[in-house]
């Protein structure tokens, strides 16, 4: 990977420019134009800066039995600002949600790691109508690059990276941007609000984010870790333009040879990617040569093969059969999707030691009793129902051979039982991170 200015791996990679929040006031209005809104229209305008970073706090983990560390935390963030309104019903407006009640918080722990205690059908029903879940307005972006990376290919309706084109077989249209940042408000709550668990110094230098998708963990390291210069990759150019100083963006391909200084990254981290990466052991090869001594690697995922521990999941379960036939897919292009079980290993083959594996439940709904874990089900239904499309044209279509009209008829099967209280499903999220030995043998 990269030094502070990189050479980009790929002669059409190129480095996406950054506006960052102190720029000037702007003393023009901006043309009109007929194009989308960019997302830097939501942000604080050039009468009202941005607002300063709110100090660390001392506000209680979600889930606290994680392996010990003497490092602090990461301060609490302020959101990532984006051109969509807030969702109806949204579990961030949820009044049965405490953060600061240690009842709520010590129970949503200790049953993400056992058994999740469903609620009542009338609790699951009173919280919100799961239609108000369903994809309605979307967050767009806008960057400054090169003709040759900012092309995009078109397939079924939606839209797909062009450079290094069917490398990622998932879309990154508007719709898939907005999905994505849903799936981050995810992760942070179902991993109690840490961006990552990997214990840092307070100091980093420098970080890499792999697959950085819509950019929105880069940013919120950025804010996090002033002293620390954040840099994420992606296929894709479809980063904001408005960002912290020390954040930038580039184009490029994780699983092409890294031209960053060896010995360079304090921490390179990966969240999401198992449908993005086929080699993960080379991956994770480069990931090593490039980590400073002492330094570590984090991977985060989910493994979609829906469990159930009391029942009420049927065989018929649509949206298991959905699953199985995506990661078929991935399969005949290279891709293990269900492979999160498989990557402690691959990253103690490269040369990672102390290697931790935290695995917990995440619920697919409003089925459980505990209204934390509530609010977790609550965004990875809605990550599931708005990526239904986004998730299986590709893969099928592509993969299986499969048209568009039959996708759509299991489609209609899946939301129906996504919609469906009462099966009280779930699936496991892998969280992995090791260090690289400090001093040689």
């Amino acid at each position: 990977m990269s030094a502070p200015d990189p050479t980009v791996s790929d002669p059409a990679s190129v480095s996406v420019p950054q506006q960052v929040s102190d720029s000037p006031p702007v003393s023009e209005p901006p043309p009109v134009s007929s194009e989308p809104a960019p997302i830097s229209e939501n942000l604080p305008s050039s009468d009202h800066p941005p607002p300063s970073i709110p100090p660390p706090t001392s506000e209680p983990l979600l889930f606290p039995g994680l392996p010990p560390s003497s490092e602090p935390l990461p301060p609490s963030r302020p959101s990532l600002p984006t051109s969509s309104p807030p969702r109806p019903s949204s579990p961030h407006n949820d009044p049965e949600v405490s953060h600061n009640d240690p009842h709520q918080i010590s129970d949503a722990s200790a049953q993400a790691q056992t058994t999740i205690e469903p609620g009542s059908e009338d609790s699951a029903s009173s919280s919100g109508d799961d239609a108000g879940y369903a994809s309605d307005d979307y967050s767009s972006t806008s960057t400054s690059l090169s003709s040759s990376v900012r092309d995009y290919a078109f397939e079924n309706g939606r839209r797909y990276h062009k450079f290094r084109q069917g490398h990622y077989a998932l879309p990154n249209d508007d719709q898939e941007q907005h999905r994505e940042d849903m799936k981050h408000a995810m992760t942070l709550a179902a991993s109690g609000d840490r961006l990552h668990f990997a214990p840092l110094n307070a100091h980093p230098q420098q970080i890499v984010d792999l697959g950085t998708g819509t950019g929105i963990w880069a940013v919120e390291m950025g804010d996090a870790y002033p002293s620390a210069q954040v840099l994420g990759i992606d296929l894709s150019p479809i980063q904001p333009t408005w960002v912290p100083p020390n954040v930038r963006f580039m184009v490029d391909d994780a699983e092409s040879e890294w031209l960053h200084p060896r010995d360079h990254f304090d921490l390179v981290h990966a969240r999401h990617c198992l449908p993005a990466f086929k080699d993960w052991a080379g991956v994770f090869a480069s990931a090593f040569a490039h980590v400073k001594p002492g330094g570590w690697m984090e991977v985060q995922d989910l493994q979609f093969v829906s469990q159930c521990d009391d029942g009420t999941m049927p065989e018929t379960y649509a949206l298991e059969k959905l699953f199985r036939l995506i990661g078929a897919g991935f399969q005949t292009m290279g891709v293990t999707l269900q492979g999160a079980p498989s990557l402690p290993e691959k990253m103690r083959a490269a040369g990672f030691e102390g290697v931790e594996v935290d695995v917990r439940k995440v619920p697919v709904g409003k089925w459980p009793k505990n209204p934390l874990l509530k609010k977790v089900g609550l965004y990875l239904q809605a990550v599931i129902m708005d990526g239904l499309e986004a998730v299986s044209l590709g893969p099928i279509c592509r993969g299986l051979k499969w048209t568009r009209e039959e996708v759509e008829v299991l489609l209609a099967e899946v939301r129906k039982d996504l919609r469906n209280s009462a099966i009280h499903s779930y699936v496991t999220m892998y969280t992995i991170y090791g260090q690289k030995r400090t001093t040689a043998i």
